[in-house]
């Protein structure tokens, strides 16, 4: 029994994963309506989990369930970005101070390799490589701060982040400086450095914020 526990577990994960990326990257664009069937066989995983980390994804926001009738992406709202920022900016805040605190030698193996990663991103403009780099470092946040609400309080708000930042990023964002940002983020809380990992955070929230403005500007709207 144990065992298919924790294999269901890995497959809804698998399939929360793939889904939030095909959300946030718009390979499911906003306003579109999906069925558990047809996702299922999409990504050649069973109904359950499927239906788990879709419930997963309506508590963050990137879908709304709609009984009997399927699976609604939801459309993107730019006037909510800044309240969403107000309230990164105190959880990652809090969250970089904490896992550089608290995180073992082995997630701090996994943030200098992360690090990395995002010089390489930033070398290259690569930004598929930037995205897979910047879920995997937000989900390694939550779990070195080794703080349970934290970590549920900043999830509920990541996708939706990370789409308005797909949506926008060729037109307004200096995608080689957000990942170096990133990378110095990284580094700083795998050398536990709390105060500097806090300064690291404010930095990066600072550039979302000028980017977010810059997104809303009538020549980029246009």
């Amino acid at each position: 029994m144990q065992l298919k526990i924790a294999s269901r577990e890995s497959l809804t994960d698998k399939a929360y994963k793939q889904l939030e990326e095909m959300i946030v990257t718009l390979q499911l664009k906003p306003g579109s309506v999906l069925a558990e069937a047809e996702l299922g066989e999409r990504l050649q995983i069973g109904r359950t989990p499927i239906r788990e980390a879709l419930h997963r994804l309506a508590r963050e926001g990137l879908v709304t369930i709609l009984p009997r009738k399927g699976i609604l992406v939801t459309e993107i709202n730019p006037g909510k970005q800044f309240l969403v920022l107000e309230v990164r900016r105190e959880l990652e805040r809090l969250m970089a101070r904490t896992s550089a605190a608290r995180s073992t030698e082995s997630e701090r193996k996994a943030f200098r390799r992360i690090a990395r990663g995002m010089q390489q991103a930033a070398g290259k403009n690569d930004d598929l490589k930037f995205m897979r780099h910047d879920s995997e470092l937000n989900l390694l946040i939550a779990q070195a701060s080794h703080n349970e609400y934290a970590a549920m309080a900043i999830q509920s708000i990541q996708g939706l982040s990370r789409r308005f930042w797909y949506v926008h990023y060729k037109q307004a964002a200096d995608m080689p400086l957000c990942a170096r940002l990133h990378a110095e983020l990284a580094q700083k809380i795998a050398d536990g450095d709390a105060g500097g990992a806090a300064r690291a955070s404010d930095r990066l929230v600072d550039y979302v914020e000028d980017f977010t403005r810059l997104a809303f500007s009538p020549a980029i709207a246009a």
